[in-house]
């Protein structure tokens, strides 16, 4: 039998709660193990890890809204959180189970303030897809338009920050925050503020008209138009805009040149944005993407759009020209500038800079293309991350360019499972070179 969704604030806070005082229970329980000598290998210390982080993530999958959309987070942030944690967390990644559909029917009606007949020819009861704050169904307008019906969960806006909350405690009790409460503070101010906005359909519209005419000159970007008639602040309802999945970008349909015209495409467009607009999409996972066999490269869902300080993306073009010129003294300069260096320490070694110098610039150092099926890249960083610990009172999660980070790591991930063959030093020098 499915359980009843929790959508009341106090269902929401006394869940949470639960899980808290059941994570602080076990690291106690861990802590006074170990320091009574019964406990003190890696191994059992990571178990511990992995069977507290797998309750967490269980309870935000069935909880969705802010606590779920903080774990997609954490699972793409490293150094946030242990690896045990990140790694329980991935699966919130995929998609969520949905909310029973006449939840989904009561909450269109208090938005739009009609009967769902009277908006709609048919919304379709299977969603189309589930996430973390809400879900998407299909529907047609009586004019016979096509459309997907974006619909928010109940009570996910008004519970957002008890949610952080009780969150930030659940790993501070449980040990699993390894930071400065300073960074901390930071970290959860940004994430807060994303969610404020993600939360926001009315924003989401706004960004998604702002982003169609910021490409109006690409054709072969493809963003949905808003139907604002069938819109508000917790409905937001799109023309329906068709493309493959990731997954169904197959031989068969698509030829290795239109697959490395697509991975272009999408440099371009992850640049264009960073440099020139300073306004990026901040959620780049395969679910909100799709393409098409003539090359072209749809965008989903800009409920997550971060706009960068002017500085910040100044800052990053200097750490990635003194990356690629391996001056690795003005790196350091600039990493304190884009606020991942703790200025007070003194200068990194060279040798440290270059280590990840040689392995994050690969796909950009070489003139033949880079087979991104083939790439290893992600293993080679696995394998290094223990020589942090080494410059662990160096280094600051970067807050303001997190979400840079973040859609980099994204766009990886997709020309992985795209197979592009690309080489792309030309045209990101391009871009670094261009000050405007």
């Amino acid at each position: 039998m499915a359980k009843k969704p929790v959508t009341s604030r106090s269902g929401r806070f006394f869940k949470l709660a639960g899980m808290t005082a059941s994570v602080a229970g076990q690291y106690a329980g861990q802590r006074a193990r170990r320091l009574f000598g019964t406990e003190n290998d890696e191994g059992a210390q990571s178990e511990s890890y992995t069977r507290m982080a797998g309750q967490i993530a269980d309870t935000l999958g069935e909880l969705k809204g802010a606590v779920m959309k903080v774990g997609q987070i954490a699972s793409q942030t490293q150094d946030f959180l242990p690896k045990e944690f990140s790694e329980a967390l991935e699966k919130l990644q995929k998609e969520a189970p949905p909310m029973p559909f006449e939840v989904i029917v009561a909450q269109v009606e208090s938005e739009l303030g009609k009967p769902v007949p009277e908006l709609f020819e048919y919304l379709q009861e299977t969603p189309y897809a589930a996430a973390s704050i809400g879900q998407v169904h299909r529907a047609r307008l009586h004019d016979g338009t096509d459309v997907i019906v974006k619909v928010q969960y109940p009570g996910v806006d008004e519970s957002c920050d008890s949610d952080l909350k009780q969150l930030r405690l659940a790993l501070k009790l449980g040990g699993l925050l390894k930071m400065p409460k300073e960074t901390v503070d930071q970290l959860f101010g940004e994430i807060r503020v994303r969610l404020k906005e993600e939360l926001d359909y009315e924003n989401e519209a706004r960004n998604l008209k702002m982003f169609r005419e910021f490409h109006a000159e690409d054709p072969w970007v493809i963003i949905p138009t808003v139907i604002d008639s069938h819109s508000s602040r917790r409905v937001l309802t799109l023309e329906l805009v068709e493309g493959d999945h990731v997954s169904q970008v197959t031989p068969a349909r698509y030829d290795q040149d239109t697959i490395n015209l697509i991975g272009h495409r999408i440099l371009t467009t992850m640049a264009d944005q960073l440099f020139r607009f300073q306004c990026i999409h901040g959620d780049p996972h395969a679910g909100n993407f799709a393409y098409r066999p003539d090359g072209s490269v749809i965008m989903y869902d800009f409920g997550c759009v971060k706009k960068l300080k002017p500085e910040i993306v100044e800052a990053y073009r200097k750490v990635l020209i003194a990356a690629l010129d391996e001056d690795y003294q003005a790196l350091d300069r600039h990493l304190i500038d884009l606020g991942a260096r703790v200025g007070s320490q003194p200068a990194v070694d060279e040798a440290y800079y270059a280590m990840w110098r040689d392995i994050l610039i690969v796909p950009f150092d070489q003139d033949e293309p880079y087979d991104f099926a083939e790439s290893e890249l992600h293993k080679h960083v696995a394998a290094k991350t223990s020589t942090v610990f080494k410059y662990l009172d160096y280094f600051k999660p970067p807050v303001e360019s997190i979400f840079i980070d973040r859609m980099i790591a994204g766009h990886y991930w997709m020309l992985k499972r795209l197979g592009v063959q690309a080489a792309f030093r030309s045209e990101l020098e391009k871009y670094l070179k261009a000050v405007e």
